[in-house]
């Protein structure tokens, strides 16, 4: 189905429009995701303009990761992928997601008091046993399922976190009451990795699709550990720029 029109009598890139039209298909659901899009030939007889025309559209939107091809059976209906940048900024979930325009959403699989095993112990600096706050999200983009979070704080300094809403509340904003649990400084290590069970389930991929871990140590003012988080993020849906000056 081809809707919308072409206007030729203002000064827009008629590819420009074109894509515009694409665009809006795809974000009303009018094209969805992994769907065969019309051929060149469609649009061409559709919006009368020429072949070139359609080809850079269809090439920008491929680019852009609006649109993937398939040799020899067409193009298909793909989504950009979310771009964060928290390498550099201390960002929640949600300001990544309002800042490129895409609807958050955070499920609360579990929140509660555990003891802390010894990998965990070690990271947050106390006793193997001691009691630590364990917090487990889903977070989505759109509906979507982006990304799985682990989040371990010390009970001692953070047992308040046990009483937040975390569907609507922001865990580093949460923290920031005062100075001794405020996250100043994160250290962040990246790595990839390939979706378990736990991830396909929760993420809603298949098993050994790609995975992009990143494993979160947050400090105070006083440089002492607060926060230890592993997040898992979907591979297919989000990429993660990172920026240095020379």
């Amino acid at each position: 189905m081809l809707n919308g029109k072409i206007d030729k009598s203002v000064p827009i890139p008629l590819y420009f429009q074109l894509k515009e039209i694409i665009i809006g298909e795809i974000k009303n659901g009018n094209y969805e995701k992994d769907a065969i899009i019309p051929t060149e030939k469609e649009f061409i007889e559709h919006y009368q303009i020429s072949r070139t025309t359609v080809r850079q559209a269809i090439t920008e939107l491929v680019q852009e990761g609006w649109l993937y091809r398939v040799k020899s059976k067409g193009t298909f209906v793909s989504f950009p992928k979310i771009n964060h940048n928290f390498m550099q900024t201390l960002e929640s979930f949600n300001e990544q997601m309002d800042r490129v325009g895409s609807v958050p959403k955070t499920e609360v699989l579990e929140l509660k008091k555990i003891k802390a095993s010894e990998v965990i112990a070690s990271k947050l600096g106390l006793g193997k046993g001691e009691p630590v706050v364990y917090l487990y999200r889903r977070r989505f983009a759109d509906n979507e399922p982006i990304v799985l979070q682990k989040t371990y704080l010390s009970c001692k300094k953070c047992g308040f976190i046990l009483d937040c809403d975390f569907t609507k509340d922001s865990l580093y904003k949460s923290l920031a009451r005062t100075n001794q649990t405020k996250v100043v400084r994160v250290q962040r290590i990246v790595e990839v990795d390939e979706a378990t069970n736990e991830d396909a389930e929760n993420l809603e991929i298949a098993m050994g699709k790609p995975i992009q871990s990143f494993t979160t140590t947050g400090f105070n003012v006083f440089g002492e550990v607060i926060e230890f988080s592993l997040a898992r993020y979907r591979g297919d849906r989000s990429r993660f720029e990172v920026s240095a000056n020379i």
